[in-house]
């Protein structure tokens, strides 16, 4: 990872934005794991996320800016069955974003979450989490939709945006916050 940032920076300039992405770790419940899988979920989940920041961070705080996007899921709201390791790990990520932007803020760096909730990707027909009379939309989010919402938050237009997860459910969230 660092030495694709370098690359990165050397070819076009500094990384201005890092919108950190990672699938999700397999379905199931506590009793279908072990060790070994809960490794690799961290390692792909939570360890690629803070990884993924280590790369940029010190380049945005020399220049005074920068903007970090995390994308988690909805299990950080509300855990959803039958993804544990999910439920486990993405929080984590949360966690980091939040005491980041903390820590990072001085430097004129925004970091934040955008959690998705039921978006048309191959990822939720292969989990059959469609559950479109859940959502108060009445409708999957398109791809396109969620990435408006992180391209704006990554905007200067979004300049006072720091510390939040935002959830892109359409409603389908019970939380009070969201």
């Amino acid at each position: 990872i660092a030495t694709v940032a370098e690359e990165i920076a050397s070819e076009l300039g500094p990384i201005d934005i890092l919108v950190a992405n990672a699938g999700g770790p397999p379905a199931g419940t506590f009793d279908d794991f072990d060790d070994e899988a809960l490794h690799q979920a961290f390692e792909l989940t939570t360890a690629s996320a803070w990884r993924l920041a280590d790369a940029v961070i010190r380049s945005m705080k020399e220049r005074g800016a920068g903007v970090i996007v995390f994308i988690t899921s909805s299990s950080t709201k509300e855990p959803i069955s039958g993804l544990f390791l999910s439920n486990m790990m993405r929080p984590a990520v949360v966690g980091m974003a939040k005491t980041l932007s903390k820590e990072l803020g001085k430097h004129g760096i925004r970091v934040l979450c955008v959690a998705p909730g039921r978006i048309e990707t191959p990822r939720t027909q292969a989990l059959g989490h469609s559950g479109i009379d859940a959502i108060p939309l009445g409708r999957l989010g398109r791809p396109s939709e969620f990435g408006d919402v992180v391209a704006f938050l990554a905007s200067p237009r979004a300049s006072y945006v720091t510390g939040v997860s935002l959830l892109v459910d359409g409603g389908t969230s019970s939380g009070l916050l969201s």
